[in-house]
């Protein structure tokens, strides 16, 4: 029978998809190595499990043992799962920067995780590196993996990754591009292809607020360099281990918002819903099409999956709030039409009095006050069936027929929830201005701002 003794048995082996339309102005072929089809959706599932062998062969870890990690999430997910086929217990430090579903995740395989600050030094006792240490200092038969400097981290990828790619390309391959965190992805990779072909450009991609970028450029730890991103999964205030600059051709950084953005492109564009640093790989790579010719094979790693990443990058109000989505509000679609004067109806006013104000002003919706107060409204389409019904009605008061009234929102309230609050069944939305004035916002208004 074709089966796996465990889920560490799928490690790898993942698949080398062609990007079509992001990348149709490069005059070249680019294709992904798509990560996120290991069991733990991530790359860091092969390094994770080759720590712990390592550790166990070494004796550093004995049967029912404690592993510690500092990790953004992704190291701990293979961790986490390693130890459940093989028996250990986790307790894993993460930054206050990470989602919550990542955190979620690692729970979930019956890990514990420490949350730490994020803008601290790593040497501050509170970081997330130097609690793990402390951690296996004080708890019997535990063992810190520490990706960052533990060399069995790019030796996966020496043993795995790369010869993946070489077979996947028929040892076409021109460029490597990837992110640059740990070091082990770009460092062991390369270091394998290197050996295939020292031809190849390995284009490590980093984030600003990292420090690597500048370290690969002069060989100087400039700390000033250091200031907090949002970016997650890559980039890093010290240099790691697993680093060695010499199989790496050229760092390129990325800003905050351009992976944000490209992380979206990429679920829409070519259905590849996949983690922040993938749309950060693929924006690096943009931003040096001029490096590339006709020919060349360039394979982008994308290290993980998207579902991590819902309440962060794919979440349309996280995204505005950092000005990195470009998000029409109530306000913009007020703007763009003119601000006009909300036409309402006196509930004692007749119904042939509302219909007559309907022809004037050329519209479908008005509200109904009562006392200048907002008491509901009354629609064309709700008019034309009940005139239909009895036509004596048109000399009945508005308030014997009212329809429930419109939702009152935000004036900054967001295209995409407005279009879930107008409907069949409510054609207006109201909100106040700036001066305190009731603006709607019809189904009309909707179509001409998709228009």
């Amino acid at each position: 029978m074709d089966v796996k003794n465990n889920i560490l048995e799928t490690i790898g082996n993942t698949p080398l998809v062609r990007l079509n339309k992001i990348t149709k102005d490069l005059p070249c072929d680019v294709y992904a190595k798509v990560e996120y089809f290991n069991p733990g959706n991530s790359i860091k599932d092969r390094m994770a499990v080759k720590m712990l062998e390592v550790a166990e062969k070494d004796g550093k870890l004995k049967p029912g043992g404690t592993i510690i990690e500092c990790t953004s999430g992704n190291t701990g997910m293979g961790l986490a799962m390693a130890a459940v086929v093989k028996g250990y217990k986790c307790i894993f430090t993460t930054t206050d920067k990470q989602s919550q579903s990542k955190t979620d995740i690692l729970r979930a395989l019956g890990a514990e995780v420490i949350i730490c600050p994020t803008n601290v030094e790593p040497e501050d006792p509170h970081s997330y590196y130097s609690v793990a240490a402390r951690l296996e200092k004080e708890i019997p038969n535990s063992f810190l993996m520490n990706q960052y400097d533990n060399l069995a981290n790019r030796q996966a990828h020496y043993e795995s990754t790369g010869p993946e790619i070489w077979n996947q390309t028929d040892g076409k391959i021109t460029h490597l591009v990837v992110t640059a965190g740990t070091g082990g992805t770009v460092t062991g990779t390369a270091m394998y292809l290197k050996e295939k072909n020292p031809d190849i450009q390995i284009w490590a991609i980093d984030v600003y607020g990292s420090l690597l970028t500048k370290y690969f450029r002069t060989g100087e730890v400039d700390l000033n360099e250091v200031h907090p991103y949002v970016s997650e999964g890559f980039g890093e205030d010290f240099v790691p281990q697993n680093y060695d600059m010499s199989v790496i051709d050229h760092f390129e950084q990325v800003t905050d918002k351009d992976g944000a953005v490209m992380t979206r492109k990429l679920a829409r564009e070519e259905a590849l819903f996949c983690g922040y640093s993938a749309g950060s790989c693929i924006q690096g790579l943009l931003q040096l099409k001029s490096k590339l010719k006709k020919g060349d094979l360039v394979v982008c790693i994308l290290h993980d999956h998207g579902s991590r990443y819902v309440a962060k990058v794919y979440n349309d109000q996280w995204m505005a709030e950092r000005g990195y989505l470009e998000v029409k509000t109530f306000k913009d679609i007020v703007s763009a039409r003119g601000l006009q004067r909300t036409i309402t109806i006196s509930s004692d006013q007749t119904v042939a009095e509302a219909v007559n104000m309907m022809k004037q002003f050329d519209i479908e919706h008005i509200p109904v006050t009562e006392n200048d107060e907002l008491i509901g409204a009354i629609s064309e389409n709700g008019l034309f069936q009940k005139v239909f019904d009895n036509p004596d009605i048109r000399n009945e008061k508005v308030k014997n027929i009212l329809e429930r009234s419109f939702p009152i929102v935000s004036y900054d309230t967001t295209l995409e929830k407005l279009r879930t609050l107008i409907n069949k069944e409510n054609g207006a939305v109201l909100a106040k201005d700036e001066t305190g004035t009731f603006q709607i916002v019809t189904k009309y208004d909707i179509i001409q701002t998709l228009a």
